[in-house]
């Protein structure tokens, strides 16, 4: 019996663990394919537009602005879930421990600073960040440009689809701010499930809504780490008044996002190599990396 439900845990606690990476899938591919009928369907808005040479371009560079950014969005977001940022096959003991370095007795081994374990990854991670709950994965050394790299594409992508989507909040308060309006744009399952809305409404309204919300989320998460970064921080240190780390602007972005950091957000397979190894770190008024 124990080790029935063992197994039973185990299983939940996988498919808890993919859950919001399959969650985060289905709302990005749902927006993207309400904004295409945006696009195709109802735009332009007037009806001797619509056959235009004018609009078939419209639509052309809407599209390719579109599928640009769910790709972006798609393969940094497969490259950070494929590339693990944790001590797994590291060496850390070639050159000695120095100032910094802890020992941690989950993986009973010692680590470098700035890296921590993590009780989700059960593992320790190089220049730990967080966890993020929605990919199922720690952000850190190795993966962090992904990271980055797939919010700056998200908030662009929600913020055009926010507004692209502003044609459908006008739809629904054009007869003014009734009670009916208000109720389908801040519940609109319950308006559906009694049956005061079509599923065409109900579907515009509910994507509309999503858009915003997630604009404004990943908004918070987007310029809260372009402000960690500017600083040479990560989540971890960001309460702290001490920045040790913290090399300038242009030193950030390189030992961030890589030496070709200029480049390397345009699209994930442009090789953008990190100047160091997540071990050793150079530190403010040193050249030297710390041990």
């Amino acid at each position: 019996m124990t080790s029935l439900a063992s197994k039973l845990f185990v299983r939940v606690d996988r498919v808890c663990r993919h859950l919001p990476v399959a969650l985060n899938t289905f709302l990005v591919f749902s927006i993207t394919g309400e904004v295409s009928y945006l696009v195709f369907v109802e735009a332009p808005l007037e009806a001797d537009q619509k056959k235009t040479e004018w609009s078939s371009w419209w639509k052309m560079v809407h599209l390719l602005a579109q599928y640009f950014m769910l790709g972006n969005i798609c393969w940094n977001a497969l490259l950070f879930l494929r590339t693990s940022p944790s001590i797994r096959g590291v060496f850390l003991g070639g050159e000695g421990m120095g100032q910094g370095w802890r020992y941690c007795y989950t993986c009973e081994t010692h680590t470098p600073p700035r890296c921590s374990h993590c009780y989700d990854c059960k593992v320790c991670v190089l220049r730990r960040d967080h966890h993020c709950v929605f990919f199922g994965q720690c952000v850190g050394f190795r993966n962090y440009r992904y990271f980055l790299s797939c919010l700056l594409f998200m908030w662009s992508g929600l913020l055009y689809a926010t507004l692209m989507n502003a044609e459908v909040f006008i739809v629904i308060l054009k007869e003014g701010v009734t009670v009916h309006s208000i109720l389908l744009l801040l519940i609109p399952w319950i308006m559906l499930v009694s049956g005061q809305v079509t599923a065409r409404a109900f579907t515009f309204a509910f994507i509309a809504d999503t858009c915003v919300v997630g604009f404004l989320l990943v908004s918070a998460f987007f310029f809260f780490h372009l402000f960690l970064l500017f600083r040479g921080q990560t989540t971890r240190e960001w309460y702290s008044s001490r920045r040790p780390y913290n090399l300038g602007l242009l030193g950030n972005l390189r030992h961030t996002l890589g030496l070709r950091w200029y480049l390397c957000w345009l699209c994930p397979l442009i090789p953008s190599p990190l100047p160091g190894d997540g071990i050793n770190f150079k530190v403010t008024g040193s050249l030297e990396p710390t041990r």
